[in-house]
């Protein structure tokens, strides 16, 4: 299969897919205590990478499979890197539930790894959905 005729991305099958990943994403943060301690301790950064991924490929529905992967990698990188940084007006907003859900407020180095798998799942299926003409 050349990655050249890939079929392009169905718009409406990734906004599903997002509010999936989202519902999937906040359910393991919410019964986490009920989950067994490996998802409960990793599900919910893998998703989030795995929803940035989709929402990259909504976005940009041309961009081929690796450059969707590279951007989504690249700003899970920036969103975790920052959370090295602590100033009043920031974590003002990390303080926000959406603020918390987006950018996090605690620096930790397996979650490179979370994303890292996230963004492979995603990669992965976008691949297997759009397949060959």
């Amino acid at each position: 299969m050349s990655l050249s005729m890939l079929r392009p991305r169905h718009r409406l099958l990734y906004l599903a897919l997002i509010a999936i990943v989202i519902a999937l994403g906040l359910a393991s943060r919410k019964y986490r205590p009920e989950l067994p301690e490996i998802i409960g301790e990793f599900a919910g950064d893998t998703l989030w990478a795995l929803m940035v991924f989709l929402g990259i490929g909504f976005l940009l529905p041309g961009l081929s499979t690796l450059r969707t992967a590279a951007l989504a990698l690249l700003f899970a990188f920036a969103i975790e890197t920052s959370q090295l940084y602590h100033a009043p007006w920031i974590d003002s907003i990390r303080a926000t539930t959406l603020g918390h859900l987006v950018l996090g407020d605690t620096f930790v180095w397996s979650d490179f790894a979370c994303y890292v798998a996230g963004v492979a799942i995603g990669a992965f299926g976008d691949l297997a959905s759009r397949g060959s003409r």
